[in-house]
């Protein structure tokens, strides 16, 4: 008698801690405000049915998003747009990069990082080209570039590209 009576507490304990955890990180479609459900239609019809933290997750980032200066917003739009377009290979193949990426040391993040901020400030023109020419090389000549390119400082990286580009560009 006395174990079915723990076995019963227990029990309401646990349904009752998960009540409380909805109640505090989960909710009902009509306890969000009107910007958020503007924000979040789309999830409107399986709202009920999504765990607590996932609703929480969506609302900080529909908060988010209210927080956001328009010319963000675009950014993130155009963004959400160019993800939708891709493969489900393509999206995999991205968040699998992601993910090695964030295995690799700081200090080689960081060298990525500059290295990405440095492509992202060249001309696009220059950025085509070298993303075409890269395309274009078999995966020996890739390798060969990559050890080439990692032996070199930043000044000599710059100016290694800068002979490429004008290989590659047609004479006057």
């Amino acid at each position: 008698m006395k174990n079915k009576y723990l076995l019963g507490v227990a029990f309401l304990m646990i349904f009752s801690s998960g009540v409380l955890y909805r109640e505090a990180f989960g909710g009902s479609w009509d306890q969000l405000s009107k910007e958020e459900q503007q924000i979040l239609k789309q999830f409107k019809d399986q709202w009920d049915q999504l765990p607590a933290d996932r609703q929480e997750h969506l609302r900080m980032g529909a908060e988010r998003w209210q927080r956001m200066p328009p010319e963000e917003r675009k950014e993130a739009e155009e963004r959400s747009k160019r993800w939708q377009k891709l493969s489900p290979e393509q999206r995999e193949m991205i968040r699998k990069r992601y993910r090695e990426f964030h295995n690799l040391p700081p200090e080689e993040q960081e060298k990525i990082r500059h290295r990405s901020k440095w492509f992202q400030a060249l001309p696009p023109e220059q950025r085509r080209e070298l993303h075409e020419r890269w395309h274009k090389m078999t995966d020996e000549e890739r390798k060969d570039f990559r050890s080439k390119w990692r032996s070199m400082n930043p000044d000599q990286q710059r100016e290694f590209l800068r002979r490429e580009l004008e290989k590659s560009r047609p004479k006057k």
